[in-house]
């Protein structure tokens, strides 16, 4: 009979003792797993999603808060901010790229990000198949996000409101999917990308309707405005060359007061205004055609002025939201500047993800610390109860062991049997462990958001066989003591004790 069924026989001997042991150095395994795992896959993603993103701006509110529902996509986020205010960041020079984000609806648990094409230089994507969107309602998924709910191209997904998978379905709005992104190792695996337009369209948004109504009201209150300011302009006509100068120019500076002034008049006399009338259409038959020329030369705007105004006030008016902006910096100058200027500048905040994810970790590095110490008492209690469960075999077995030397067994075997027993009951309770640490990991999963799905329950890591060797090296060790008294066995004492 070998060591080895030797031991197994031992160990069968006495259950209770040896599932003890096996429970306490699963246990211990477990929770060694779980840290290392669940602290191995946060840092990969910590670098993986924010080593390009050196700024968060988004609505007031917690900072933490705003990195983890823009960057990891695991809280919800501070509000929205709106489109115009986050957009006149982009002229900085500090700013090398801001990207927009909006986020509202979701998939299956995972989030429908909408965005531009900058977005994907941002993260360094690149797409396994088909197309980037070219219009609304168009998505590309990462390659996490197609895998699991085998999706493919061409394939329509419906959208449901807000961030919960079991939220009102916009079944009027289908998404259809135009591309699949290649792995990337970070969040952005396990999102649906889109731009921006499809998520105010889903929500009844009407952009382009609106900034073209809003176009249109303003350059017909121009036109009004032209035609008002026009007449008194003429009247000048009579006047030398140097002063309808000198009048144009005062004119073009209170151009933009005209509208204003237009409204002072509207509120006098019909007679006053009618005697007005009068004056100044005679004094416009009575002007010459080329200084009339010259006086609507004057009303031109310089520089398209008043173009760009248009373009300003329809961007400001709009109302449309983003829930976050994603930018790089140009220089490592901006850090002292940027934040604080968006902070105490605008109705924005500014969050660092270096800064904010460091936060994070101080705050949650007592609890893994902690948990960490506790699995190695727990494994040292293991090894414990291995030695007790060998030491008071032994006293039982002392006489088995004098035989066994009677019988031509060496003082080496016998070293041997109780170390190769300790060992088994240590390394059963590991692989126990490992395996227990893998599915803990894989409830955990299956308890957070798809989005933020970030932990790999069933991938193997090498470190796994560290945590196992130490695990059986406690063993080893519980049962040298044991082993070293098995060695001094005499075989005439114990024998004639008996």
């Amino acid at each position: 009979m070998n060591i080895l069924q030797l031991v197994w026989k031992n160990i069968s001997q006495q259950w209770g003792a040896t599932l003890l042991s096996i429970i306490l150095t699963a246990f211990g395994v477990a929770i060694l797993l779980s840290i290392y795992i669940t602290s191995d896959s946060f840092e990969k993603q910590l670098q993986n999603n924010s080593k390009q993103v050196d700024l968060v701006v988004g609505a007031k509110g917690s900072p933490l808060q705003l990195i983890l529902s823009s960057l990891y996509h695991i809280d919800n986020p501070t509000g929205n901010i709106k489109l115009a205010e986050a957009q006149q960041l982009e002229s900085n020079p500090f700013i090398e790229k801001a990207v927009p984000i909006s986020l509202g609806d979701n998939f299956k648990g995972h989030r429908i990000v909408g965005t531009d094409t900058s977005f994907m230089g941002l993260y360094a994507l690149n797409l396994g198949e088909g197309k980037l969107w070219a219009k609304s309602f168009e998505v590309v998924l990462g390659s996490e996000t197609a895998r699991k709910h085998q999706l493919k191209l061409g394939d329509q997904i419906h959208s449901a409101h807000g961030l919960a998978e079991n939220a009102h379905i916009h079944d009027e709005h289908p998404f259809t999917v135009v591309g699949i992104l290649k792995p990337s190792g970070s969040v952005v695996d396990n999102l649906i990308l889109c731009d921006l337009q499809s998520v105010w369209d889903v929500h009844g948004i009407h952009h382009d309707e609106h900034d073209h109504e809003h176009e249109h009201d303003h350059d017909h209150a121009h036109e009004g405005e032209h035609e008002h300011n026009h007449a008194p302009a003429t009247s000048e006509a009579a006047k030398t060359e140097t002063a309808h100068v000198h009048e144009d120019h005062e004119h073009d500076h209170d151009h933009e007061h005209g509208h204003d002034h237009e409204h002072e008049h509207a509120h006098e006399s019909p007679a006053a205004s009618a005697q007005e009338n009068a004056a100044n259409a005679d004094s416009a038959v009575s002007a010459a055609a080329p200084v009339q020329e010259d006086s609507i030369v004057a009303e031109r705007p310089r520089d398209n002025a008043f173009i760009k105004s248009i373009a300003e006030d329809v961007k400001l008016d709009d109302g449309l939201e983003i829930t976050a902006l994603l930018v790089k910096y140009s220089s490592p100058a901006a850090i002292g500047v940027i934040p604080k200027m968006i902070n105490q500048s605008t109705s924005m905040q500014a969050a660092s993800p270096a800064l904010e994810t460091a936060r994070l970790f101080s705050l949650l590095g007592v609890g893994i610390d902690s948990l960490e110490i506790l699995a190695y008492i727990i494994m040292i209690i293991a090894g414990l109860s291995v030695f007790i469960s060998l030491y008071n075999a032994l006293k039982d077995r002392k006489y088995d062991l004098a035989i066994m030397r009677a019988l031509g067994a060496s003082k080496i075997k016998l070293f041997s049997l109780l170390i190769v027993e300790g060992l088994v009951i240590t390394c059963i309770g590991g692989l126990l462990g490992l395996v227990f640490g893998h599915l803990g990991l894989y409830f955990i999963s299956t308890q957070t958001s798809q989005s933020a799905d970030i932990i790999q329950a069933f991938s193997i890591y090498k470190e796994e066989w560290l945590i196992l060797l130490t695990a059986c090296l406690i063993g080893v060790c519980a049962s040298i003591i044991p082993a070293i008294k098995a060695y001094n066995t005499t075989i005439s004492t114990i024998l004639g004790n008996k």
